[in-house]
C-alpha cells in the first residue's frame, strides 16, 4: 500500500501538468524553471553527499557502480536498438515536424557535474541546524515532473502523434526491456545489489536529475550519486556517439540519447539524420520521459 502512495504522490503532478491547459507563456516558464531546478537539485545532492561518513573510503567502489552500471545499461540499449535496425530496416517517411535550433555543448554537462561539486563544498562548511530540511528533494521531485507535465503538454505533441509512430513504440519497448535486462545483470554482479534496485537504478534512462532524487530518496545518497553519475555518462556518450551510429543505424543512435531524446540530444540528432529523424526522436523521447519516472518510482518503492 506504501508503495502505491508513493507512485502517486510522485506522478500525480505530471498529470496535473497535462491537464493544466497549456499556453505559449507558461511553457517557457516551466523550461526556464526546469533549468534552474535542475541546477538546484543536482547542489543539494552534492549536499547531502557531503554528509555521507567515510565517503573518501567510498569513492573507488561508487565509482566501479557507475562504470559497470554504464557499460550495461548502455551497451544493452545499443546491441538492442542494432539488432533492431538489422532485423527491420528504417524507411524513413517525409518530415513532418519541425524542430527548434539549438546549439549542443558539452559545456551544460559539465556544469552539471560542477554543481554537484560545489554542494559537497557547502554541505562541507554548512553548519549542521543549516541543512535542508528532511522533505525537500520529496519536494523538488514533484515541481520537476509538474514542470515536465507542462512543458510536454506545451510542446504540442499529441499523445496520438506519438503512438501512430509505430516505430517509435516499438523502439521504446524494445529500449526499456534491453537497458533493464542491464539493470539485472549488474544486480547479479554485486551482491549488495537487489533485483528492484538494479531494475530502479537502470530506469532512469538518461533522465539523470530525476534518477538522482528518486535514488537518494529511495537508497540514500551513495546510490542517488551512482545514478547521477550513470545517467550523465549517457549525455556525454550519446553527444560523441550519435553521429558515429546515425548512418548505420540510426534507432541506435536515437536511442543513445534516452530520455535526452526528446530534448538535450534532439538537436545532434537532427544534425546528424536530418529532420526526416526528427518525429522518431519525439516520439521515442516522449514515450521514454513518461516510462521512466513510472519505473523508477514502482521499483524503488518495492525496495
Amino acid at each position: 500500500m506504501q508503495s502505491l502512495i508513493t507512485l502517486v504522490l510522485v506522478l500525480m503532478p505530471m498529470f496535473i501538468g497535462f491537464a493544466i491547459p497549456s499556453n505559449p507563456k507558461m511553457t517557457v516558464f516551466a523550461d526556464k524553471g526546469l533549468s534552474y531546478l535542475v541546477f538546484i537539485i543536482l547542489t543539494l545532492i552534492g549536499i547531502e553527499l557531503s554528509q555521507v561518513e567515510g565517503l573518501g573510503s567510498q569513492i573507488g567502489e561508487i565509482a566501479l557502480y557507475v562504470i559497470t552500471l554504464s557499460i550495461l545499461t548502455i551497451g544493452t540499449g545499443l546491441f538492442s536498438l542494432m539488432l533492431f535496425d538489422r532485423l527491420k530496416p528504417w524507411q524513413a517517411k517525409k518530415p513532418v515536424a519541425k524542430s527548434k535550433e539549438h546549439r549542443v555543448s558539452i559545456r551544460g554537462s559539465l556544469a552539471q557535474v560542477v554543481c554537484v561539486v560545489i554542494g559537497m563544498v557547502i554541505g562541507y562548511f554548512l553548519p549542521e541546524g543549516y541543512l535542508p530540511p528532511e522533505n525537500t528533494m520529496t519536494v523538488l521531485l514533484m515541481i520537476l515532473i509538474l514542470l515536465v507535465g507542462i512543458g510536454l503538454k506545451g510542446s504540442g505533441i499529441t499523445l496520438k502523434e506519438v503512438l501512430l509512430n509505430r516505430r517509435g513504440v516499438e523502439m521504446s519497448v524494445i529500449f526499456t526491456f534491453a537497458v533493464l535486462a542491464g539493470g539485472l545483470f549488474f544486480a547479479l554482479l554485486f551482491s549488495e545489489v537487489s533485483w528492484t534496485k538494479g531494475l530502479a537504478l537502470a530506469s532512469g534512462f538518461g533522465w539523470y536529475s530525476l534518477s538522482a532524487i528518486v535514488m537518494t530518496e529511495a537508497y540514500g545518497a551513495i546510490w542517488g550519486s551512482v545514478a547521477l553519475f550513470n545517467d550523465l555518462i549517457r549525455e556525454f556518450f550519446a553527444l560523441i556517439f550519435i553521429p558515429v551510429f546515425m548512418r548505420k543505424s540510426p534507432s541506435a543512435s536515437v536511442g543513445l540519447g534516452g530520455a535526452t531524446s526528446l530534448d538535450f540530444t534532439l538537436p545532434i540528432i537532427q544534425q546528424s539524420g536530418g529532420l526526416k529523424v526528427v518525429p522518431l526522436a519525439i516520439s521515442f523521447g516522449f514515450l521514454i520521459n513518461i516510462i521512466s519516472p513510472v519505473l523508477m518510482v514502482f521499483f524503488s518503492a518495492l525496495g
